[in-house]
């Protein structure tokens, strides 16, 4: 409430009110030695009003210090309930992130032996549905001999259209030693650029697998800038978990499993689950000592205060430092306040700063439950489409099948090899976060039963084409029927056969891909419509909006269809984001 000064009248009434009585005083009290406690009005006029805006200023100074003395405090507290939340988080992310590593490595241990199959089920089964939580994914990585290199090579280019081979080559770097990326999950274009690095030519990557041979533990790598940037500089790190086979002494190293982070992303993960208040977040590589910088997030001044904490991310000391912001407005609001002594006004500016602030926050944290409701509502949406579509198939290969077959049991095994098809595209897809998948992947999964059988030849080939999902679940139906029936009266039934798979992209925008079989048993001329031919004429085209060539040639059935190929942002809603992880 705003205090009324003094005027001149009322001032001057009030000490000729004081002087009367005064006189009054003198004439009547017997006592006329004695002043009387309004002589002071009188007698220092200008000294009173003085000495009482000083008092005011002093107790408004007073209380401006008190404040910026709490939160200053307050600050000081947030900063280090920050920092302490925030290296919880990191650590525990790392703890869980290491659990996985040593699960990994107890079972491949047990296996003795990592083909993809294995690897592809161990990372399937983490059900982590593609948020691994700052991490870029889970790899293997074996121990390699120099005479190991070649077989190694040719079995990582079996199922790939492009030449990868282990870099750097030991013509440029001649060693003993190698530990090259055999997998790497998820798989994404990202992702496969490590596919053939060898890490154990780094020596920042080297010193980390040696002491985790050595500890038995998961064990974090120093500072480095991942394969996976592509040229880029944002540093990262790695985690290994060595895989041996047998016990004690007779152990041998397998290789190593192993996950990698980007700094950045890890360290902006584990903040997006902590209120830091706008403070600047920095993490160093190394102990109280360590100064090489892994990541920061922006907020807070170089110069202002700031709290350290120590976090042990894989049994490897970091630094998390959590700064605030130095800002010395208030305390030149409060210096003005005490000159020119507007104490209630600067008490109002410090509640409308309060105000303000807690305003903010409740506008912040409404911002972010609407974006939390808009990505639930885009998530929710995009699940029932996808639902209701794979739904749709199963219902068309159910009626199908069931108007195909004769008995209860050709019903039941006609529906299992077509739903299986399904489950299998399903798993690449998820594979690469519902993002777009290549030709080659889905022909290599829908042939792998009959990929390593001698008696006949698979050949695929083809430039590098990436699908939509749903062009990507309707190709591999179709090559699903087209193999099945390979199987049983075609190329794939015989020995000496052969099934050639060839794509390439047309002007079109389409993708055209070809099945011719050869070397099988002769295609007779009159022969019963099959739930086979329906699905793919009927179904896979109209999925498609493309018509489906089949040709029951008599050296071989021969198979052309034609696949758009879309631009993501035209079937993923969350494409930007994702981009942007990316």
């Amino acid at each position: 409430m705003r205090q009324k000064p003094f005027s001149r009248c009322s001032l001057e009434d009030l000490i000729l009110e004081g002087s009367a009585l005064a006189s009054k005083r003198e004439i009547t009290s017997p006592e006329t030695g004695k002043s009387g406690p309004r002589r002071w009005l009188v007698t220092y006029p200008r000294i009173i009003p003085v000495a009482i805006f000083l008092i005011i200023i002093a107790l408004t100074g007073l209380s401006v210090f008190t404040i910026e003395r709490g939160e200053r405090a307050r600050e000081d507290a947030m900063m280090a309930r920050t920092a302490g939340a925030l290296s919880a988080v990191m650590e525990r992310r790392a703890s869980v992130n290491a659990s996985y590593l040593r699960a990994g490595a107890a079972l491949f241990s047990a296996q003795g032996t990592v083909d993809p199959a294995l690897f592809n089920r161990f990372v399937a089964e983490l059900r982590l549905d593609a948020d691994y939580k700052g991490a870029e994914g889970y790899g293997w990585a074996p121990v390699l001999r120099p005479s190991e290199v070649r077989a190694f090579e040719e079995d990582l280019n079996r199922y790939r259209v492009g030449d990868v081979r282990i870099s750097p080559t030991l013509e440029e770097q001649p060693r003993d030693r190698l530990v090259p990326v055999r997998f790497l999950q998820p798989d994404t274009v990202r992702n496969r650029r490590a596919l053939g690095y060898d890490m154990y030519s780094s020596p920042v990557r080297r010193e980390a697998m040696d002491r985790a041979q050595r500890s038995l533990r998961p064990t974090a790598s120093g500072s480095v800038v991942l394969v996976q940037e592509g040229g880029g500089s944002e540093p990262g790190f790695l985690i290994y978990m060595p895989v041996f086979s047998g016990m004690g002494d007779d152990r041998t190293l397998l290789g190593f499993i192993y996950s990698p982070f980007n700094a950045p992303d890890f360290l902006s993960s584990a903040a997006e689950l902590v209120d830091h208040e706008g403070f600047g977040l920095s993490l160093y590589d190394g102990g109280p000592g360590g100064s090489e910088l892994l990541a920061s997030l922006k907020g807070g001044d170089a110069d202002g205060r700031a709290v350290e904490r120590e976090v042990n991310v894989a049994n490897r000391e970091m630094r998390l430092v959590v700064r605030a912001a130095d800002d010395p407005a208030l305390s030149s609001l409060s210096m003005i306040t005490m000159l020119f002594g507007l104490a209630v006004a600067s008490l109002l500016m410090l509640v409308a700063r309060l105000l303000t602030k807690q305003a903010l926050e409740d506008q912040r944290s409404l911002n972010w439950f609407a974006e939390q409701n808009s990505i639930r509502n885009s998530l929710t949406r995009e699940l029932n489409h996808r639902v209701k579509n794979t739904l749709a198939n199963v219902l068309s290969i159910v009626a199908l099948t069931r108007r195909r077959a004769d008995d209860v049991q050709s019903f039941a095994d006609g529906l299992d090899g077509r739903i299986r098809a399904l489950s299998a595209t399903h798993d690449l897809l998820t594979q690469s976060e519902w993002g777009t998948t290549p030709i080659a992947s889905v022909v290599a999964a829908e042939l792998a039963p009959y990929a390593h059988d001698e008696a006949h030849t698979i050949v695929s080939e083809g430039p590098p084409v990436e699908l939509a999902p749903n062009d990507a679940l309707s190709l591999g139906l179709a090559l699903h029927e087209l193999a099945t029936n390979a199987s049983k009266y075609g190329a794939l039934s015989c020995e000496n056969g052969s099934v050639t798979i060839h794509w390439e992209l047309t002007p079109d925008g389409l993708a055209r891909i070809d099945w011719q079989e050869r070397g099988g048993p002769p295609v007779p001329e009159t022969r019963k419509r099959g739930f086979g031919t329906d699905l793919i004429e009927k179904i896979v085209a109209h999925e498609l909006r493309h018509p489906v060539e089949l040709d029951f040639d008599p050296q071989g059935v021969r198979c052309t269809l034609m696949v758009p190929v879309r631009e993501r942002g035209d079937f993923e809603i969350r494409a930007a984001r994702q981009m942007d992880k990316i």
